[in-house]
């Protein structure tokens, strides 16, 4: 093994190692694990057979990584975190293994449980001694036993009333990832009760052809998750409250709809989820084309790939 360091108190029985790999005192790398280059297995960390690590990949202290785990690259696991073979909500593979898999950029917090059979989306964070029982999706922020979505990572966070922003009034502000907007409503309100109203396209920039409602979601669910390639839709949130994350590849910002007069507005080519519904919570999705299932992009990568697609079309 090449430029590779183990430490004389540090067990490594695998030969499949890049360079650049420090394997610290009391680690231990069973036979059939793979180390890409450039890794960092921390005192007492244990790799079992057939753990695939990919390039610069940091394994803390004392975590344990069980059979079959895949890591791809530039990903931290914290100290003490461990990976079960305890089947969790997500299906086994076709050949009836468990395939966990931690995607590029993600980080595990210290003390972190993650079940068999979850995938941990690209950029995704896992908090300190969260149970995670169910796929991660990507950039998502998850806490908790069993772990939910608290948030998305990036620079960009932009709410219902963001710091600076003045949204009180109708009117429309442009959040950081191009084309999604927050559109105010006008309000009016007598001892009657109160009215929110619209116009196309002065305020809807389409004509909708479908609409349809969610409702009764499960505060832990996620929905949404995909991006179009054509269709445009504008969320109204006519009860309770939701948060929205948006992203287009690059930028990501995350808005909370939190009546009916406030309304978002999503282009194609930006993927979206929703989340943290409460319990009286009714989201009305107005969608400027029919149904096409052809027009939904429900898996990340596939998304950023149509995504570099278009832009080089456009350069």
């Amino acid at each position: 093994m090449r430029d590779v360091f183990v430490h004389e108190q540090g067990l490594c029985e695998s030969q499949e190692v890049g360079p650049g790999t420090r394997i610290s005192a009391f680690a231990r790398v069973l036979p059939g694990a793979q180390i890409g280059a450039e890794c960092e297995i921390c005192d007492g960390a244990i790799l079992e057979e057939d753990v695939v690590l990919g390039d610069h990949v940091t394994i803390e202290p004392g975590a344990r990584l069980s059979r079959g785990i895949r890591v791809e690259h530039d990903v931290t696991v914290g100290a003490n975190a461990t990976f079960t073979s305890e089947l969790s909500r997500d299906h086994r593979r076709s050949d009836g293994q468990l395939s966990t898999v931690i995607r590029t950029g993600a980080a595990i917090g210290a003390n972190a449980t993650v079940l068999g059979g979850v995938e941990i989306g690209i950029g995704a964070i896992v908090g300190a001694g969260a149970v995670v029982t169910r796929s991660v999706p990507p950039n998502a922020i998850v806490s908790g036993n069993p772990a939910d979505i608290h948030g998305y990572t990036g620079e960009s966070w932009q709410h219902a009333a963001p710091p600076g922003t003045t949204i009180s009034e109708p009117g429309t502000v442009e959040l950081a990832v191009p084309g999604v907007c927050l559109q105010r409503f006008t309000e009016f309100s007598d001892l009657r009760g109160s009215l929110t109203a619209g116009e196309i396209p002065k305020d809807i920039p389409f004509a909708p052809r479908r609409w349809f409602l969610v409702y009764d979601v499960p505060n832990r669910e996620v929905r949404g998750e995909h991006a179009h390639r054509v269709c445009h839709q504008f969320l109204i949130c006519v009860s309770g409250s939701i948060n929205v994350a948006v992203d287009d590849g690059e930028r990501r910002d995350e808005v909370t709809l939190d009546g009916p007069t406030l309304g978002l507005r999503i282009p194609p080519l930006v993927w979206a989820s929703q989340f943290r519904y409460d319990p009286s919570s009714v989201l009305l999705v107005l969608a400027s084309h029919s149904y096409d299932p052809a027009d939904y992009i429900r898996d990340y990568d596939a998304f950023l790939a149509t995504v570099n697609a278009s832009n080089k079309q456009l350069a």
